[in-house]
């Protein structure tokens, strides 16, 4: 559900009778007319439009709090004036009383954590580039996402480059301007908060960021992740690559930035897969290519089909699955080998599963396999620690042991013997982390290499850490990054 502003929450029965101006579903705001997410105040009784709309409920707040040099009232008091407002639709009240003190005491904590982040390098003291994201109310799921991302440099640093999008409307037609909430939902850009948001991440600021104006964007865009309640950071992945994909493919506002990939890219044309589409930088990254094999049982015919991938996900076999630590003594340590031979190994489809033969014409028991026929830039591993049962979701929470260096990936490819040996080897420059039970709850942090060095980023937290304490990690999402010729050969 969404809120006009962050704060606190309280569900209350309301009294229909006493509801001003007719029934709640009639109401629209009093200044735009909007007849979309009404919230009412309950100091006054006005009715104005919530966050995603054109965020009118939350100007009335902020408005408030300058108190009338006129008022018998003090100011401390008149401030407690219209901070509560309910939602028209499901009634649920929102206070915003606490807004303003949690910020100072965000700002507090800010400034007491400068001095940990400070580091000594060559015996001098310098600090830590990193910057942190602020939660905006579990946003972390988002936050260990953007903080992977901005680690992979080639794809970070085609944002980077790109030019800043002018976002006009009749008004503002011919000067650069940049989206409120007042504005359609033509005027808005993934490429270019995500461009910003990676901007803001390296410039050595100690303050953390906050990425409200890309969040904004999300909930225009991706209605699923509208609210602040938890959400699965690998479908937030990859809802957020596609939507990236296809702003690229299509341009904004007309203009076209499929033809910078050409001109500024490193990339060449076969380095890049089509999803979709045209290439992007998206694809040409993190786009791989999988042959799917299915051979009936009763005939023999095999068929195969190629299907490009932004991402592997990964079945943790069933034998490992009470291995919750690296140290437990139950049975061997699963290993990211055994996910990734479990997910290329010959399978015989179940009963559920029958395959359409088309020389038997009838569905008919089948084998499948899987082999990777073109390996990516950037080869994203998605663990499947979620699974359904009969009336919930739950958490696989076995240990799986992963490289930080020289994944080799040569056993899994369809042709080994046309790729070169260094091709084949990837560096692990990004994982994400759940912490929890649930993927409705817990927390998401992320480690990340950068310049040499592991950062961990827990939100608006940033600090230092060591391979030691990353290899221990109960990994979720992992990001390997092609090894250049020149590194070295050691390998999984």
């Amino acid at each position: 559900m969404e809120c006009p502003h962050l704060s606190s929450s309280v569900c209350i029965a309301p009294d229909s009778a006493k509801f001003p101006n007719g029934s709640p579903s009639s109401w629209c705001c009093s200044v735009c007319r909007s007849n979309k997410s009404p919230w009412v105040c309950l100091t006054c009784s006005s009715v104005h439009c919530g966050r995603y709309v054109n965020g009118h409920a939350k100007k009335h707040y902020e408005d408030a709090q300058t108190p009338l040099t006129n008022h018998k009232k003090s100011e401390k008091q008149d401030k407690a004036q219209h901070t509560v407002c309910m939602d028209c639709s499901s009634y649920s009240t929102y206070c915003s009383a606490f807004t303003a003190d949690r910020h100072r005491k965000r700002k507090l904590l800010e400034n007491s954590s400068l001095n940990s982040k400070l580091l000594k390098v060559n015996g001098s003291t310098t600090a830590i580039c990193a910057t942190g994201l602020r939660n905006l109310g579990n946003t972390c799921f988002m936050n260990a996402i953007l903080q992977s991302l901005s680690n992979i440099e080639q794809f970070c640093c085609y944002f980077k480059e790109l030019p800043a999008v002018e976002l006009r409307n009749g008004k503002t037609a011919g000067r650069r301007t940049y989206h409120t909430r007042s504005q359609g939902d033509n005027n808005v850009s993934l490429v270019e908060e995500f461009r910003k948001t990676l901007c803001a991440l390296w410039q050595g600021s100690q303050t953390a960021f906050s990425p409200e104006s890309l969040f904004y964007v999300v909930w225009k865009i991706m209605p699923n992740f509208r609210g602040y309640q938890q959400q699965d950071a690998h479908e937030f992945m990859r809802y957020l690559l596609d939507h990236l994909h296809l702003e690229l493919q299509g341009g904004f506002n007309g203009v076209s930035r499929s033809a910078i990939l050409q001109e500024n890219s490193t990339l060449s044309p076969s380095n890049k897969c089509c999803i979709n589409g045209a290439s992007t930088v998206v694809t040409a990254i993190f786009g791989g290519i999988l042959q799917n094999e299915v051979n009936c049982l009763i005939c023999g015919t095999e068929s195969r089909k190629f299907d490009p991938f932004l991402d592997l996900s990964l079945d943790i076999p069933s034998q490992f699955r009470n291995k919750r630590s690296k140290n437990q003594e139950n049975g061997p340590v699963c290993s990211l080998r055994d996910c990734l031979r479990s997910f290329t190994d010959l399978e015989e489809l179940d009963e559920t599963e029958l395959y359409m033969c088309h020389k038997c014409k009838k569905k008919q028991k089948s084998t499948k396999k899987f082999w990777i026929q073109k390996l990516p830039k950037v080869l994203c591993l998605h663990l499947k620690r979620f699974h359904w049962t009969a009336y919930l979701r739950n958490k696989v929470d076995t240990y799986v042991e992963f490289p930080l260096r020289g994944l080799d990936m040569k056993c899994y490819l369809l042709e080994p013997e046309n790729s070169g040996p260094e091709n084949c080897l990837y560096d692990l420059a990004a994982v994400v982390v759940h912490h929890g039970s649930g993927v409705g709850s817990g927390h998401y942090t992320a480690y990340a290499t950068h310049e040499g060095r592991w950062f961990h980023f827990n939100d608006s937290t940033v600090t230092l850490t060591d391979e030691d304490t990353v290899v221990k990690a109960k990994a979720y999402i992992l990001f390997y990054v092609e090894r250049q010729a020149k590194a070295g050969s050691d390998k999984l």
